[in-house]
């Protein structure tokens, strides 16, 4: 999953998202509104991360206008405001959770994943098709209840794959996932990892929709 990190605080920054990075999800960090409002602009994003007081202005105010908007994407705000008028105010202005500096890491992974699993319709973190068994909470993977090992972009595949279980999703989608690592993208990556991840998950669980893209699932 592409995540968007609106913090100015360079220690914290750093450290959400080195720590998110570490969950194998892709990090672009903005650290005030207006590159925020370009990045939004520009990219698909499965997640927000948000802080409310940002250099040149409020993080709600940002939140107010991707909503009045359209958009729909998931935000966690993270803030040193703790007055539960704060609280109120950015849930009502359609944050879905909010954590109050300082936080703990691995509670901001939960509850990162909590909610990726309301938005996309799943009341649970573990997901089971066919033989193959995914934690993606844990990052923790079974095919006939063999652990199987993951390399942080199969993760970001997957990650695409598992948020509509079912669903198509496209090359296009995935690229943008794997865009954000940082590194050129030549015309057959998306293939070499979906291969990838057949080799490992079994290549009927990857099913191949042809000029659409791909879901996980059996025919």
């Amino acid at each position: 999953m592409r995540i968007l990190l609106v913090e100015d605080d360079v220690i914290l920054g750093e450290a959400v998202r080195d720590h998110v990075t570490l969950q194998s999800h892709a990090v672009d960090w903005m650290t005030n509104i207006t590159d925020a409002h370009a990045a939004l602009d520009t990219t698909s994003y499965g997640m927000i991360l948000l802080d409310l007081r940002l250099p040149d202005g409020r993080g709600i105010d940002l939140l107010r206008t991707y909503r009045n908007e359209g958009g729909t994407t998931p935000v966690i705000i993270l803030t040193a405001h703790d007055q539960i008028s704060d609280r109120i105010e950015g849930l009502n202005f359609g944050a879905d959770d909010y954590l109050v500096k300082p936080f703990n890491l691995d509670e901001l992974s939960a509850r990162m994943q909590a909610v990726a699993r309301r938005t996309n319709g799943r009341a649970t973190a573990n997901v089971r098709v066919g033989q193959l068994d995914i934690n993606a909470a844990d990052r923790f993977v079974t095919l006939d209840g063999a652990p199987l090992t993951l390399s942080g972009r199969e993760w970001a595949v997957l990650d695409m794959l598992l948020a509509r279980p079912g669903a198509v999703v496209s090359k296009s989608q995935i690229e943008e996932a794997l865009y954000a690592f940082g590194s050129e993208i030549e015309s057959n990556t998306v293939e070499v990892y979906v291969s990838r991840l057949r080799k490992k998950l079994g290549k009927e669980n990857i099913v191949t929709v042809r000029g659409v893209g791909y879901r996980l699932g059996r025919d």
